[in-house]
């Protein structure tokens, strides 16, 4: 049972279909696409998985807004857990495997600058995101997303992230989550952004709750995609492996076949 994170950043019609191919070669169950909009990039994206017979769970966001698309081989389930500020940054589906019914929650948390308005939009979505999520230490849960913030102990350290950014990340442990790739590479220093000047953030995340950890069988970032010559996106991708199976698969053809008109839209 497998799951991936990407940040599309909010493709172009022609990018878009330069990261389908790239998406349809994953043999991840599920993918938690985030910076989202809908866009002609999002939404020939959707339009293509869905025709493809995946399971697509896309809330749109309004204008100037991004949020998180779910892609599934699974059938899904809406797991009630439900996000009151920002909807579509917090997206979250169920799917069935052989460990139980497992929760999937996507998140792209806003990013901010140093004005009052943005920081203030990025607190309260932390605060909301933090009392929406359920507790760790219960049911099988991933976190997963780009999170837009660093792990208190992140190297280099840099001096504008706020104590509250740093509180959410604190917090999923202290509610018994996990940061899977740092569960499995306790010293690596490896980043999903990288800025103009060279330094790097590890930005996107996957937490599971603690009962999932047993499970854990790997969690990788996939570089590809920021550092290919046609760039498909400027983040990496983060990719957890899970020793569960999952009970039922939907009966998916490729993605990236031409689908008629109708199908499309």
């Amino acid at each position: 049972m497998d799951v991936l994170t990407f940040n599309l950043n909010n493709p172009s019609r022609q990018r878009a279909e330069r990261q389908l191919a790239w998406l349809a070669d994953r043999q991840q169950h599920v993918l938690v696409l985030t910076e989202t909009a809908p866009s002609d990039g999002c939404e020939f994206l959707a339009a293509r998985f869905e025709a493809a017979g995946y399971r697509v769970v896309f809330p749109r966001p309004g204008k100037g807004e991004r949020g998180v698309m779910i892609v599934s081989r699974l059938p899904v389930e809406d797991p009630g857990t439900r996000f009151g500020y920002l909807p579509h940054r917090g997206v979250s589906v169920t799917v069935a495997t052989t460990a139980g019914p497992l929760d999937i929650i996507g998140l792209y948390v806003p990013s901010r600058d140093a004005t009052a308005p943005k920081t203030e939009r990025k607190r309260r979505f932390l605060q909301e995101a933090s009392a929406a999520i359920p507790a760790g230490t219960t049911g099988n849960r991933i976190v997963i997303g780009d999170f837009n913030i660093l792990e208190p102990k992140h190297e280099p350290r840099y001096p504008f992230f706020k104590p509250f950014e740093y509180a959410f990340y604190e917090g999923l442990e202290a509610a018994g989550y996990c940061d899977a790739f740092r569960h499995q590479h306790p010293q690596a220093a490896q980043y999903s952004w990288v800025g103009r000047t060279g330094d790097g953030y590890r930005y996107d995340h996957a937490h599971v709750s603690a009962s999932l950890t047993y499970a854990l069988r790997g969690c990788l970032y996939l570089h590809e995609p920021r550092t290919r010559t046609d760039r498909l996106t400027d983040h990496s991708a983060l990719a957890v492996q899970l020793d569960v199976t999952p009970t039922t698969q939907l009966p998916v053809s490729d993605p990236t076949t031409p689908a008629t008109a109708g199908a499309l839209f």
